[in-house]
């Protein structure tokens, strides 16, 4: 049997109208120091990813991620069986497309939503982080894309539930949406897929590419974090409840958008048969579980927490609401890119001291 032909491209545009208003502020006074402080933080932390990435590192395309037999929702089934060694190399790289596709998608519609927080948010602070998360989101198209052309050589659509979301976030009007279904729930969402397949993989590139992406995603989570917290203190309850109902919405449509059935649709497997072979999957179970376990805390932190919404998030985290610790998880985040980079500056020294230490040794022999 021949390989599965990879889905026809999505469109080359898709406009979404929007309905919110530009903002200018004239108040240019010091600003929140918080903000502030992020702001800083995240002109000092703008990196080049020609530079930073060692590009040259070789990925296996029949294996981009050393994923576990037992990672694949096929795995157990009647239709893994029925795959031979080829035909399973295969899988494995179009579940690597189709993630890292997602991601992709994700991260360009993160980057709109940030430019979108410049033009609406009323605080010139907010202004300011949101510029560089502008920019750091483009750096992150940019990765992505250049892995999954130049490392994959296959890509995926963006999902429907995805495509839902954003659509939702971008044609709102309120200015604080785009933080809400962003800052929050994309970024939350992608922090948490992120940290379980950079944790996970034994490849090196895709490892690096994730730590460096992490590092930048936990100050945009922190950013909304503090200006939605702030804002919602003086909303109705009747406002809040909007806004509850937007965050359980997203979430299960989060969730919709974890299953892959259009890569199981590829190898032949029928969409109902997808759809539950994925949603019996143990190890996607899991998964959910630790995705939703960072959205939930920062959902608690800045005041969506009615009833409704802890019992969506029950259903959503398997009954654990309680979450991740984010502080811990993002200065761990933080810790983790440093260490790469420590770690590939000290590899070049060394090779540059070999180099030099050899060249001087030829020359010794020449004087001879």
């Amino acid at each position: 049997m021949t390989s599965p032909a990879p889905p026809p491209p999505a469109a080359g545009h898709w406009t979404v109208p929007a309905g919110a208003a530009s903002t200018f502020s004239w108040e240019y006074d010091d600003g929140r120091e918080r903000l502030l402080a992020l702001y800083q933080r995240g002109k000092d932390r703008q990196w080049d990813a020609v530079r930073r990435i060692d590009w040259r590192l070789d990925v296996n395309p029949d294996d981009p991620l050393g994923t576990p037999d037992e990672a694949l929702p096929l795995h157990g089934t009647p239709y893994w069986e029925r795959l031979g060694p080829e035909r399973r190399s295969e899988l494995r790289r179009h579940f690597a497309a189709w993630q890292f596709s997602q991601f992709l998608h994700g991260e360009q519609g993160a980057m709109i939503c940030a430019a979108r927080i410049v033009e609406t948010t009323p605080g010139l602070d907010a202004k300011f982080f949101a510029a560089t998360q502008t920019m750091d989101e483009a750096r992150h198209v940019e990765i992505f894309s250049r892995f999954l052309r130049e490392k994959i050589g296959l890509s995926y659509p963006v999902g429907d539930s995805l495509r839902t979301l954003l659509d939702d976030t971008l044609r709102d009007s309120r200015w604080d949406m785009p933080y809400l279904g962003m800052q929050v729930l994309v970024e939350g969402l992608a922090l948490a897929a992120f940290g379980l397949l950079r944790d996970t993989t034994r490849q090196p590139l895709p490892r690096h590419l994730l730590a460096y992406v992490m590092q930048d995603e936990a100050r945009h989570v922190a950013f909304g974090r503090m200006a939605l917290r702030d804002h919602y203190r003086g909303l109705t309850a009747g406002e809040l409840a909007e806004r509850e109902e937007f965050v359980v919405e997203g979430c299960h449509l989060m969730r919709n958008r974890l299953r892959g059935t259009e890569v199981l649709e590829n190898f032949g497997v029928p969409r109902a048969a997808a759809v539950r072979i994925t949603e019996e999957s143990g190890g996607l179970r899991a998964f959910r579980r630790a995705l939703f376990s960072r959205i939930a805390p920062c959902v608690r932190d800045i005041g969506l927490w009615s009833p409704e919404v802890r019992e969506a998030f029950a259903e959503l985290c398997d009954g654990d609401v309680r979450g991740s610790d984010l502080d811990r998880l993002m200065r761990q985040d933080d810790e983790i890119a440093e260490e790469l980079d420590a770690r590939r500056f000290a590899a070049e020294e060394a090779a540059r001291a070999a180099e030099i230490t050899e060249m001087i040794a030829l020359g010794e022999d020449t004087d001879r």
